[in-house]
């Protein structure tokens, strides 16, 4: 029993020293070809994303200030086609007085009150952006004065020009 447990010992320490010994090598193989595996669609994607994302950055952070050029907030008149195409300067434009007015004041809503001799009614006028009511006979601005009030109409007398301006509910 001595002599099989010595031998299995040597052969175990044998096959050791012969497996030590092949991973010790420091032999020289040859240099061949390295194995590049390739890219994936998901690398591509990947390396066009980057270049995306560096293009969008410089877009963020300009190197060069914008040069402003015209006023974003104010609006020029257009020309005429023969004044532009003449090259001259346009004249003074014409002020439509009923068109302005009716832009300065809108109807918003007419109430109605019972009284002794009928209804009472009061205009709701949206004036320069103030909400006014006003009853017939009253000063609207300093420009108007409420004429006549029906149940969907109220007549608006200017006081520089004499004219009528009539707003309905709509």
């Amino acid at each position: 029993m001595n002599l099989t447990r010595t031998a299995a010992l040597s052969v175990a320490g044998g096959a050791l020293a012969v497996w030590l010994a092949a991973a010790a090598t420091s032999g020289t193989r040859p240099a061949g070809p390295v194995p590049v595996a390739p890219q994936s669609s998901a690398d591509v994607r990947g390396e066009e994303l980057k270049s995306e994302i560096a293009r969008l950055h410089e877009r963020l952070r300009p190197s060069a200030a914008p040069l402003q050029t015209r006023d974003l907030f104010r609006y020029s008149a257009k020309q005429p086609a023969t004044q532009a195409a003449a090259g001259t300067p346009p004249g003074p434009v014409p002020l439509v007085l009923p068109m302005l007015a009716a832009l300065a004041v809108k109807l918003v809503g007419i109430a109605e009150d019972v009284g002794p001799d009928g209804p009472v009614r009061t205009a709701m006028l949206s004036f320069r952006g103030d909400l006014i009511f006003a009853k017939e006979g009253e000063p609207v601005g300093t420009q108007y004065r409420v004429a006549r009030i029906s149940a969907d109409v109220v007549e608006l007398t200017d006081s520089t020009a004499g004219s009528t301006l009539r707003l309905a509910l709509k």
